[in-house]
């Protein structure tokens, strides 16, 4: 088993290889780095601009390899690392190949480079991944550089309170107890769109909320006294007015994982966010695990 990381020279930053060596590290296995590079669309030929393609796909290959090298040898001590090259006509299409060749465990992304420092920015890749992959997908924040200890601090389960999703839950305690690292379960409250005339809106969406919020207490309070998880797991709710506000106030810690359940589609045990887990996606301060439905 192995934590396969997609990374290419000058796309998206080094942060997606800060990550993947603190999960190699927390899993205690090896790490590779996958590097896509494309694939011409004709069948190749002996015309010179096949073989000027083919040359630069090579250079783009070893100069990816250096370029992680180089960041690994900095901080990948006692992680074992290998290298794998695919050439395909999408970097997802790619990735996928390369973690079912692998085996992989799980597979490690970076963020786009056209969004905020410190969340997670979806790019097309990742994009295209959230619907497809049939193992855990870890996304880093943009700027990401690891933590101070250099290690996982606490899984957080966002649990939006379904009965169906309770098996999110029971995963994400399996994984924290494999890897003896402390858990909590949130539930995020949002204030919703304004339906009241001004004079009286503030205070009945007020009310709204603390009721559904006080309600999201109560169904975490169930997780514990149904077994679902143990004493020791933190349950909160955290409200605003916005996914941003709600996120925020959850406090979060440095080395901290923050994992969503997904939907399961057509019977194929595959990621597939909704609209809620793609909103705290997004709004993310942390990396991100995405477990397959």
């Amino acid at each position: 088993m192995s934590v396969a990381v997609g990374y290419l020279a000058g796309k998206g930053g080094r942060s997606p290889l800060y990550l993947a060596v603190e999960a190699a590290k927390t899993l205690k296995t090896s790490l590779t780095v996958v590097t896509v590079v494309p694939r011409p669309w004709m069948t190749p030929s002996i015309a010179r601009i096949d073989a000027e393609y083919a040359q630069y796909a090579e250079q783009l290959a070893a100069d990816s390899a250096k370029d992680a090298r180089e960041c690994l040898n900095a901080i990948g001590s006692g992680v074992e690392v290998e290298f794998h090259k695919v050439a395909h006509r999408s970097a997802s299409g790619g990735l996928l190949e390369a973690v079912d060749e692998l085996k992989a465990e799980a597979l490690v992304l970076g963020s786009a480079a056209d969004g905020k420092l410190g969340q997670v920015v979806i790019g097309s890749t990742a994009d295209r991944l959230l619907h497809s992959s049939p193992i855990p997908l870890a996304i880093s924040p943009r700027g990401y550089r690891g933590s101070k200890s250099g290690g996982l601090s606490r899984f957080t389960c966002a649990f939006p309170g379904t009965a169906e999703c309770v098996h999110v839950v029971e995963r994400v305690r399996a994984l924290a107890e494999r890897l003896d690292v402390p858990m909590r379960v949130v539930t995020f409250v949002v204030r919703g769109r304004t339906m009241y005339p001004p004079q009286i809106g503030l205070r009945v969406e007020d009310s709204i909320l603390e009721a559904t919020a006080a309600q999201a207490r109560d169904t975490l309070a169930e997780l514990k006294k149904q077994g679902v998880v143990g004493e020791d797991v933190t349950l909160q709710v955290a409200t605003g007015n916005g996914w941003d506000e709600a996120i925020d106030n959850a406090d979060w810690l440095d080395g901290e994982l923050l994992a969503l359940g997904t939907k399961q589609t057509g019977g194929i045990a595959r990621v597939f966010l909704g609209s809620r887990g793609s909103k705290i996606l997004r709004h993310s301060p942390v990396p991100v695990l995405v477990l397959p439905g």
